[in-house]
């Protein structure tokens, strides 16, 4: 039960930090609904139990090949955000947050876009090798059953967080106007383009 504390408590605080993926989050649960909400960060809780798997395994071989293709991974990544700022700016608001109609996503697209969001990063699995390394977790003396409480762990916090997120915001949509909800739109689109393009410079300079 150690393991799965701590495997929570280190998924609540990767999943906190509002990005991109937290934008959407919180944007699909004001205009669309909260259950789209939680659904969109159940994607990103997903990707990053993956993450999570990979590290404790030590599959050195996935983690290398992801890495080497990083580049590539994160500009297909670049290029989605783009897409979905866009999307963003262009859709109309319902004129009722959480009504029969304001559900424009279905669930699976939802899930789907930021599942491949949070891979469309592999750096992330360094994240948790050096969180795991550091607390000394999820080596092969841990086990497999702490192993995998770990990782549980990780999925149940990052879980539990876009709960919190989505229900706050859907919340907080419910209470909004159709205008407010366009001026959600337009921030959110406009953020999420702009991340898209700085992810997409920083590259280019890599390079």
């Amino acid at each position: 039960m150690h393991a799965l504390i701590q495997g929570t408590t280190i998924g609540f605080c990767i999943a906190a930090p509002v990005g991109p993926i937290g934008l959407l989050c919180i944007r699909r649960s004001m205009t669309e609904g909260r259950v789209a909400g939680f659904v969109s960060g159940l994607g990103a809780a997903t990707a990053d139990g993956v993450y999570g798997i990979l590290a404790v395994s030590g599959l050195s071989a996935v983690t290398h090949l992801l890495l080497a293709h990083r580049s590539w991974i994160q500009t297909a990544g670049g290029i989605f955000l783009l897409y979905l700022g866009g999307s963003i700016l262009l859709s109309r608001p319902p004129s009722r947050a959480n009504s029969t109609t304001a559900v424009r996503i279905s669930l699976p697209a939802a899930f789907t876009s930021t599942f491949l969001l949070t891979l469309s990063n592999p750096a992330t699995i360094l994240s948790f090798i050096g969180i795991f390394a550091g607390l000394g977790l999820g080596t092969t003396s841990n086990g497999i059953n702490d192993s995998s409480l770990l990782v549980a762990g990780v999925v149940l916090g990052s879980t539990a967080w876009w709960l919190l997120l989505s229900g706050v915001a859907g919340w907080l949509g419910r209470k909004a106007t159709p205008l407010q909800l366009r001026a959600i739109n337009l921030a959110a689109g406009s953020v999420v383009i702009a991340l898209g393009f700085a992810q997409l410079v920083a590259l280019a300079r890599e390079a």
